[in-house]
């Protein structure tokens, strides 16, 4: 079986993970992984430029270059790891870092120079995936239910799978039927943004501090009023609508609260938008499958499994893989699609105009 690798930078920054994957038409397996912190002044840039700013061209240049330095590194390590040689990998599937996404204005950028990559690892390199389905209609988001339907759909029961990132999204599985999916809204991202300015926490381990807070009903249906919640599938979002500016007009219009209580309520709208989402789209579901590091959070998959007490609410470990690896996996498994000629969108989940293939190829 072919070996891939998938290279996956989410949008809470946190760092890259990297997974080994075994695949062949009909079977992915995962074989090895490796996690590289992100160095905290590249956080800082990236994050920095998911918003205008100045000399943005130069300062992205530079950012992707270290992005792809960072990402060769932790490579080579996890090569040395397996005693495999550059030679015995197919590709890398690389996601790169989102620093836009507005496919309302028909662009999304992901960064991450492939072309250097390909240089300092001696491997083909797959990037770009989301702008062709962008460029055919689609929202260029999310991209792993195609994934998670080849990973996950036994043809019985009625599944979905839940990741929760920095953003949550939802792929619905139907036995025997086609795939859908979309962007729920905030995952972790609005959790980790309060919680690093309060206690200077990278994030709420367990939903610890979440949980020691109350739930304000008014902030989170004002939250909920937001138009995103409202409209239906296709749909995909980021930072350009949910991030630090939007939760303080809300909290302008609220008394003032205890920031435990406004992390609570901050839980409370990301549990609450998944919940509300599944139960509008895919009826009588049986069991979710949550991955990404939301899954940790103790309280958040509690809440969850309250929300939908008729459904299965477990990690994607009970199926033996490690909830934090499957998006650097899906993106291994795009770049076997790519090369393989194997359209990887799904236009029931983007509204892209028709399948793809996804992906431009960076030569070894």
């Amino acid at each position: 079986m072919p070996l891939y690798l998938g290279v996956m930078s989410g949008t809470s920054l946190d760092g890259l993970d990297i997974a080994l994957i075994h695949q062949d038409q009909q079977r992915t397996e995962l074989r090895a992984t490796h996690y590289l912190p992100m160095p905290a002044d590249l956080h800082a840039e990236l994050l920095g430029l998911c918003a205008s700013g100045p000399d943005e061209l130069a300062r992205a240049a530079v950012a992707e270059n270290r992005w792809a330095t960072l990402a060769a590194t932790g490579i080579a390590a996890l090569l040395a790891s397996q005693q495999l040689e550059a030679s015995q990998v197919r590709a890398i599937g690389s996601h790169g870092q989102t620093v836009r996404h507005e496919p309302a204005r028909g662009f999304t950028i992901q960064i991450g120079n492939p072309a250097l990559l390909a240089e300092l690892t001696g491997i083909s390199v797959v990037a770009d995936f989301r702008r062709r389905d962008v460029a055919a209609g689609g929202q260029g988001a999310p991209l792993v239910p195609a994934f998670h339907e080849a990973l996950f759909d036994d043809g019985q029961q009625r599944r979905a799978v839940l990741n929760i990132g920095g953003f949550s999204n939802l792929s619905l599985i139907e036995p025997e039927g086609t795939v859908h999916g979309f962007d729920c809204g905030p995952g972790n991202v609005l959790l980790d943004i309060w919680i690093q300015q309060y206690l200077g926490e990278a994030f709420d381990r367990d939903g610890a501090w979440a949980a020691s807070g109350t739930c304000n009903d008014a902030l989170l249906q004002a939250m909920l009023a937001d138009d995103f919640f409202q409209g239906r599938g296709p749909k995909s979002t980021g930072r350009e609508l949910f991030n630090l500016p939007w939760l303080q007009h809300h909290l302008t219009t609220q008394p003032q609260l205890a920031p435990a209580d406004v992390q609570r309520t901050l839980l409370e709208l990301t549990a609450r938008s998944i919940a509300d989402a599944l139960q509008h789209a895919q009826q009588s579901t049986e069991q979710l499958l949550v991955c990404g590091g939301g899954a940790h959070n103790r309280a958040l998959m509690d809440r969850l499994q309250a929300l939908l007490p008729s459904c299965q609410v477990s990690s994607t470990q009970a199926f033996g893989i490690a909830p934090d690896w499957i998006e650097a996996m899906a993106f291994a498994w795009l770049a076997h699609c790519c090369l393989e000629g194997i359209s990887a969108n799904r236009p029931s989940v983007t509204g892209a105009k028709g399948p793809r293939i996804l992906g431009a190829i960076y030569p070894a």
